[in-house]
C-alpha cells in the first residue's frame, strides 16, 4: 500500500467519523420527535425508551463519505464493483429501515435478504472455494444471509453489534494491507472499509453503555451484509489455488473475522430449539445476557466479547504467516477453547421452562437425537476423539520439530489404532461415568490409568502389525503427556471457569475470613456461590504465622489476629466470618468486643455446618 492510498484512507476514516458524530445526535432528536423509539419489553434488555434510527446515521455517514470521495477522484477510480456493492447494501439498509418503521414479519424480511443476496451473487460476488459453481453459489447465498442475520441477532446489548462490527472491519482492513495479493477486491477496497469503520466508531460513541440511541435493524442488517460481502473477498485470489489445505486457510479468514456473531447465533439457535422456542422470537438468551447472568456487568460482558473478537481477528492474520502444521494446531486449540466457553455459557439458566431433554413426552426426531446424545455421552466420546487426535498430532509436531514430512503417512495410518485403543481404555476404566462439573484429583488418577493403558495397547498393536518400523518411541511418551493433559483440562474446564468467573464477578460487602483451614475454605466457597449473602471475600487471617503472605484458593492470608484492626482499615472490611469449629463462639465475641472498643462498625458472624 503506497502513501497516496494510506493518506486517502486516513482522510476517509476521519471524514466518516466526523459525519457519524454529527449525524447520530441529529437522528436521535428526529427519532424522539417522530416517536420512533424502542420501548422496554420483557424480552429486551434496555430499561427506558431509547431512540431508534441510529442505523440511518451509520449508513448515511458511510454513503455520503464514499460519494464525496467518488466526486473528488472520479467514479472510475472506485470502479463498477463499488457501485454493485453499494447498491446491494443500500437495498438491505432500506429493508431494515422498513422493518424499524413498520415492523415487518420475519419471513418477509428473510425473503428480501435472499433476493438482494441473490442479485449480488449473480453480479459476481461469490466464493470460489470448491470449484463447483453451483455449490459455491449456494455457499455464498448462505454466507450473506447467515452473517447478516447473525449481526442482527448480535444487536442485543449497548455497543455490542457496532463494536464487534468495528473490530471485524478493522481486521479486514489490516488483512487488506498485509495481504493485498490475496484480496479479490479492487485496490480501493480500503477506502470503503475506512469509511465504514469511521461511521461505526462515531455511532459507538453514543451507543456504548449507557446507550442514548439504537441502530435498529437498518443498522444491524447494513453492518452484517456489508461485512459478509467484504469478507467474501478476503482470500478470493488465493482460493483459486488447488489443495485441501489451501482451501482451509482461505475459509479460515472470513470465518475468524466474524466468528463471534457466528458462535452467538449458533448458541441461540441450538438452545431455543432445545427449549421448544422459535429462533425468530426475542429473548435474553444471547452470549452477552448469559455473561451478565453469571455476574458480569453489562459493560464487562460486552468487553469480554470484544476480547474474543480481537483474538479471532488476530488469529485470522497470524495463521497466514505460520506453517500449515502449526497453523492447524493453533486453530484447533482456539476452537476447542471457544467450544468449552460457549458450552459453559449454554449451561446458564435463562429459560423458565425445562429443556426437551427433561420432558417425558417427546415428539419428532430432534428430541430423540438429543436424548440419545445426552444419555449415551456421544458428544463426550466425540470430543475425546478430537483430543486424542490433537495430542498425537502435537507429539509428532514436537518430535520432528514442526517438520513431519514423510512421517505424516505413518501418523495417518496409526491414528485409527490410537483412537480406538484410547476410547476403549477410557470406557473400561470408567472415564465416561464421571460428571465434569465435579471433576477431582481422584478422577484425574483414573484418567492417568486409562491413558497409560491406551498408550500401552496402542504400542503393542502397532508392534504386532508393523513391527514398530518407522515409529518413534519418543512420540508415544510425548503423546501420553499431552493426551492426559488435554483430557484433564477438558473435564476440569467447567470448574476452572466457575471459579474464575465467580472470583471476578463478586459484588457485595467486603468480608474477611478468620481461619484459613478447611472451615475457612468452606466459608469461602459459600461466599463465592451464595449471592444471597451479599459478600465479597477479601482474604483470610490465621493464627498460624507460617501461612502469612501465602495464598489459599487464590486469596491471600493477610496476617494474624493481632493484625485484624490494620486489615479492617486497609481493606475496608465490613464483615468478619469466624470459621473455627472449636471455640468459635468465644472467638467471635472477642473479635466483636475488640472492634466495638475502637468504634469499628463491622459485623462478626460465625460459620456453622448443620446436618439434620
Amino acid at each position: 500500500m503506497n502513501l497516496t492510498y494510506l493518506s486517502q484512507t486516513v482522510v476517509t476514516f476521519f471524514v466518516a467519523l466526523c459525519a457519524s458524530l454529527g449525524l447520530t445526535p441529529l437522528m436521535r432528536k428526529l427519532a424522539m420527535r417522530l416517536g420512533y423509539v424502542a420501548v422496554p419489553k420483557e424480552t429486551r434488555w434496555h430499561k427506558k425508551n431509547t431512540a431508534l434510527l441510529g442505523g440511518v446515521a451509520i449508513y448515511l455517514a458511510t454513503a455520503v463519505t464514499l460519494l464525496g470521495f467518488a466526486f473528488y477522484r472520479g467514479w472510475d477510480f472506485l470502479g463498477q464493483t463499488f457501485l454493485v456493492l453499494m447498491g446491494a447494501v443500500s437495498a438491505i439498509f432500506l429493508l431494515g429501515l422498513l422493518d424499524d418503521l413498520f415492523n415487518m414479519a420475519p419471513q418477509h424480511k428473510l425473503a428480501g435478504q435472499i433476493v438482494v443476496s441473490g442479485v449480488l451473487v449473480f453480479l459476481g460476488y461469490h466464493f470460489e472455494w470448491t470449484g463447483l459453481e453451483t455449490l459455491d453459489i449456494l455457499i455464498s447465498l448462505f454466507w450473506l444471509v447467515g452473517i447478516t442475520n447473525a449481526f442482527n441477532l448480535l444487536d442485543n446489548m449497548d455497543g455490542l453489534c457496532a463494536g464487534v462490527g468495528f473490530i471485524a472491519a478493522g481486521f479486514l482492513l489490516a488483512f487488506n494491507w498485509l495481504y493485498p495479493q490475496q484480496m479479490g477486491f479492487p485496490a480501493t477496497s480500503e477506502i470503503i472499509i475506512a469509511a465504514f469503520i469511521g461511521a461505526l466508531l462515531g455511532f459507538l460513541v453514543y451507543n456504548f453503555n449507557p446507550a442514548s440511541i439504537f441502530m435498529g435493524d437498518a443498522g444491524s442488517l447494513f453492518i452484517g451484509f456489508l461485512l459478509a460481502s467484504l469478507t467474501m473477498q478476503a482470500g478470493a485470489e488465493k482460493s483459486a489455488s488447488p489443495g485441501f489445505l489451501h482451501i482451509l486457510s482461505v475459509i479460515a479468514v472470513p470465518i475468524f473475522i466474524v466468528l463471534i456473531p457466528i458462535v452467538d447465533t449458533t448458541l441461540v439457535t441450538v438452545t431455543r430449539k432445545l427449549f421448544g422456542r422459535r429462533v425468530s422470537q426475542g429473548g435474553r438468551d444471547h452470549s452477552s445476557h448469559r455473561l451478565v447472568a453469571i455476574g458480569f456487568s453489562e459493560k464487562r460482558a460486552v468487553l469480554v466479547l470484544y476480547g474474543f473478537s480481537l483474538a479471532s481477528g488476530c488469529l485470522a492474520l497470524v495463521i497466514q504467516k505460520l506453517p500449515w502444521t502449526v497453523a492447524l494446531l493453533v486453530v484447533v486449540i482456539y476452537l476447542l477453547f471457544i467450544l468449552f466457553f460457549w458450552i459453559y455459557l449454554g449451561k446458564v439458566k435463562v429459560y423458565e421452562e425445562d429443556s426437551i431433554i427433561g420432558r417425558e413426552k417427546r415428539h419428532g426426531i430432534t428430541p430423540v437425537l438429543v436424548e440419545v446424545t445426552y444419555r449415551r455421552r456421544l458428544l463426550e466420546v466425540l470430543l475425546d476423539v478430537v483430543l486424542i487426535s490433537l495430542a498425537y498430532y502435537v507429539a509428532y509436531l514436537l518430535r520432528f520439530e514442526g517438520h513431519i514430512g514423510k512421517d505424516f503417512a505413518v501418523f495417518l495410518k496409526s491414528l485409527p489404532v490410537i483412537i480406538a485403543m484410547q476410547i476403549l481404555s477410557n470406557y473400561v476404566f470408567g472415564v465416561y461415568r464421571g460428571v465434569w462439573s465435579s471433576t477431582s484429583l481422584e478422577d484425574i488418577q483414573v484418567y492417568a490409568k486409562a491413558v497409560t493403558a491406551g498408550t500401552v495397547l496402542s504400542v503393542l498393536i502397532l508392534l504386532g502389525l508393523y513391527r514398530f518400523a518407522g515409529f518413534s518411541r519418543a512420540v508415544f511418551a510425548i503423546y501420553w503427556i499431552f493426551v492426559l493433559a488435554f483430557m484433564s483440562l477438558a473435564r476440569l474446564s467447567f470448574r476452572l471457569l466457575d471459579e474464575g468467573v465467580l472470583r471476578r464477578t463478586q459484588n457485595g460487602r467486603e468480608a474477611l475470613i478468620y481461619g484459613a483451614g478447611l472451615g475457612g475454605q468452606m466459608a469461602l466457597r459459600e461466599i463465592e456461590w451464595n449471592k444471597a449473602l451479599g459478600l465479597k471475600a477479601v482474604g483470610f487471617i490465621d493464627d498460624n504465622s507460617t501461612l502469612h503472605g501465602r495464598r489459599i484458593r487464590g486469596y491471600p492470608v493477610l496476617g494474624g489476629k493481632e493484625d485484624l484492626l490494620r486489615i479492617v482499615d486497609k481493606y475496608g472490611i465490613e464483615e468478619v466470618i469466624v470459621s473455627f469449629r472449636e471455640n468459635g463462639e468465644r472467638t467471635k465475641e472477642e473479635i466483636q468486643k475488640e472492634l466495638e472498643r475502637v468504634g469499628k462498625d463491622v459485623k462478626v458472624r460465625q460459620m456453622k455446618l448443620t446436618i439434620q
